[in-house]
């Protein structure tokens, strides 16, 4: 079960990191795609609640990968789904930008600067080189990081507990003592 290393990320001030077991597809990551989604629409209700009674303004949520949509088709269908679950759908409800830089890591910076021009509520950022650089691009808009492994170790947070900054997410950081420990156990 994900644990929540800080209980509030309702602002960019103040950021949640989510721990989650390394698992490559199933319902455990589902469940974490549905947390991000959850962190997507949380991070966008503030703002929405308060914009709500001057406008109808959809919320736009930019999608930043260096693959491209054939690689993540799976992941992106989750995330849809996650969105679905709390009543967001694509098109009516709300908007996803979507970046793909088709391998080419050399694109991701103006793909990020494109999704601030864009002026996007929150940045969905797939793995380290996509947040890292959504990092470079803005402070004000909120990045939700997914898939990163070392957020401290690349420069992305200050630390898991005090984040820092306006990035929030999940981490599938996998904790070395803790796997020996584990290997260490009895069979059962």
């Amino acid at each position: 079960m994900p644990q929540l290393c800080s209980p509030n990320f309702r602002t960019a001030e103040s950021i949640a990191v989510v721990l989650i077991p390394v698992r490559e597809y199933g319902a455990v990551r589902v469940r974490a795609l549905g947390l991000v989604a959850l962190l997507i629409v949380a991070l966008l209700a503030v703002p929405v609640a308060a914009e709500a009674q001057a406008t109808a303004k959809v919320p736009v949520i930019g999608l930043l990968d260096a693959t491209s949509l054939s690689a993540r088709a799976e992941l992106v269908g989750s995330f849809r789904q996650g969105l679905r679950e709390f009543g967001y759908v694509e098109g009516r409800n709300i908007l996803i930008e979507y970046r793909w830089a088709e391998g080419r890591f050399d694109r991701l910076p103006g793909l990020a600067a494109d999704l601030v021009r864009t002026r996007v509520d929150v940045i969905a950022a797939l793995a380290i080189p996509a947040a890292i650089d959504a990092k470079s691009a803005t402070t004000a808009i909120p990045i939700v990081m997914v898939g990163v492994t070392q957020p401290v170790e690349s420069g992305l947070v200050t630390s898991l507990a005090q984040p820092g900054g306006n990035i929030t997410g999940l981490s599938s950081r996998v904790d070395c003592y803790n796997v020996r420990r584990a290997l260490a156990l009895p069979s059962v």
